[in-house]
């Protein structure tokens, strides 16, 4: 008994990173943010990887944004009607966090490892309340004039 008492409470502390973090549902999908800049520092592990982004001066939305082509997997998820949706932060900060996908969806969609200085654009969600550190969890990554919808899987 004191074995199978040991093996499920190890159990449960391997979930543990798992309670901390968060999911979609924190973040406010009616209001998809458009952000571009440098990358300023990279995190490149599970459970997402990850990266800071210093913004371009004077950010604008790109006039073609709203016509890209996005990924037929992203059907689920309206990718034409989120990137036609898009808009600049409220926020004044030039630093974001941003969270991309696990490392297994961002090698299935063959993304290398961002670098220090790489220029990047991203199409996401920050939390509902937009309190805290300004936080970006991405649903299009844009890159290289290719469009990765970081929900799904390359088709």
């Amino acid at each position: 008994m004191h074995r199978r008492l040991v093996l499920a409470g190890g159990a449960l502390l391997a979930l543990r990173p798992a309670w901390a973090h968060h999911g979609w549902s924190s973040f406010d999908p009616t209001r998809p943010i458009y952000l571009e800049g440098r990358v300023a520092r990279v995190s490149w592990r599970n459970p997402h990887a990850e990266f800071d982004l210093e913004l371009t001066p004077g950010l604008k939305l790109p006039a073609d944004l709203a016509s890209r082509n996005v990924p037929p997997q992203t059907a689920p998820v309206d990718g034409p009607q989120v990137l036609k949706g898009a808009q600049l932060p409220t926020r004044l900060d030039r630093l974001w966090h941003v969270e991309l996908a696990p490392l297994t969806r961002m090698d299935a969609w063959k993304v290398a490892p961002l670098t220090v200085g790489q220029p990047v654009a991203v199409v996401g969600y920050t939390f509902a309340e937009q309190k805290g550190d300004p936080l970006l969890r991405v649903e299009f990554l844009l890159l290289g004039g290719l469009a990765y919808g970081l929900r799904s899987a390359p088709a």
